[in-house]
């Protein structure tokens, strides 16, 4: 493919599968310790340990959706969106810090819900945050991942200078 190049360094690859291998164990470890929809209480009134399964994309997208191949279309999801990050990764980007690592981030937290997605159908969630009676949805070590990969992408294409050449 013309203009692509490999999109991450050795450190960088090292990075994502130890925040994929932390994905994975952290969802084990939920998974052997608490029952489905066991909630354990960590900050009273802000934050439960709690073991939920995700049949859905992110978000909870088409977790309630019950139709015929349901898991092979969110695994296809998953893979062409993992695809389509990691060719844009190689083929534009950006040589700032931010945007590097923010890609790393995403790339590996793809990886670390595609496991859960192709192995077992779901994915395991377990950190619940609400206020009051409000939750946000039930998210894990990708999903953080993902969000902070994603805001340093988003700071990075706001706050970093063009890289314009100087030489006339």
């Amino acid at each position: 493919m013309r203009g692509w190049r490999l999109p991450f360094t050795g450190a960088e690859v090292w990075l994502g599968l130890s925040i994929a291998a932390a994905d994975q164990i952290t969802k084990a470890l939920v998974s052997r310790s608490l029952a489905l929809h066991e909630t354990v209480e960590i900050v009273p009134g802000l934050v439960n340990l709690v073991h939920v399964r995700n049949t859905g994309a992110a978000f909870g997208l088409l977790n309630a959706a019950d139709f015929p191949y349901k898991p092979v279309v969110v695994v296809l999801m998953a893979v062409v969106a993992l695809t389509v990050i990691t060719l844009y990764a190689g083929r534009f980007g950006s040589e700032t810090p931010a945007a590097r690592l923010g890609l790393v981030l995403i790339v590996a937290g793809a990886l670390g819900n595609l496991v859960d997605r192709a192995t077992m159908g779901y994915v395991v969630d377990f950190v619940d945050v609400y206020w009051g009676g409000a939750h946000f949805w039930a998210f894990n070590v990708a999903d953080a991942s993902i969000t902070v990969g994603a805001a340093l992408l988003i700071l990075d294409m706001l706050f970093a200078r063009e890289h314009v050449s100087t030489t006339a």
